[in-house]
């Protein structure tokens, strides 16, 4: 026999439904933490503190394992499961560097276990080997590009653009707005 709570749950449930909502997409990621702009597969996914994040690919998977909580605080946003964790993770801890994005594949996450390069005296994040080789066949085509998209604050001339950057301690001298 239901409860007037359990008929107020089911009604809820059954309006996100109808809305073509899933009720799981509340309390799950549904774009890859990594390369953004992609869904998410079902399939791919890793368990971290009790919850499973979803990704797009074997490759997100292996990043992922190697800094999970480092893409946790820089896509926090796109990781609901999380949210209200961030002391319980010591998301606090993790050292952000300025940079956020590849500038060869903007839509991809790096850290600072990413493939780097020193470029003008100033190192550069990409997000595999690829990128490097891209980068190296065309340098001061690809800097320009990176700099008009804002995604290497490293640099003076990087175009300040909100979300491109991450957010990083005043104490830090590539810091970021």
């Amino acid at each position: 026999m239901f409860d007037q709570t359990m008929k107020e749950n089911c009604l809820s449930i059954l309006s996100l439904i109808s809305l073509g909502l899933s009720p799981l997409a509340f309390s799950q990621n549904t774009m890859c933490p990594i390369m953004i702009e992609d869904e998410i597969d079902e399939e791919e996914f890793v368990e971290f503190e009790g919850k499973k994040v979803f990704l797009c690919c074997e490759t997100c998977v292996k990043l992922w394992n190697k800094s999970p909580k480092y893409y946790i605080r820089v896509m926090g946003e796109l990781l609901p499961q999380f949210k209200g964790m961030e002391e319980k993770l010591g998301l606090g801890e993790v050292e952000l560097l300025p940079q956020k994005f590849c500038p060869v594949y903007p839509d991809r996450v790096v850290t600072p276990a990413s493939p780097s390069m020193e470029f003008q005296g100033k190192t550069i994040y990409l997000f595999n080997k690829a990128a490097i080789r891209r980068w190296n066949r065309k340098p001061e085509a690809t800097l320009e590009k990176a700099l008009a998209a804002g995604l290497l604050p490293q640099f003076e001339k990087n175009a300040r653009i909100p979300g491109k950057t991450n957010v990083v301690s005043a104490g830090n001298p590539n810091a970021s707005e």
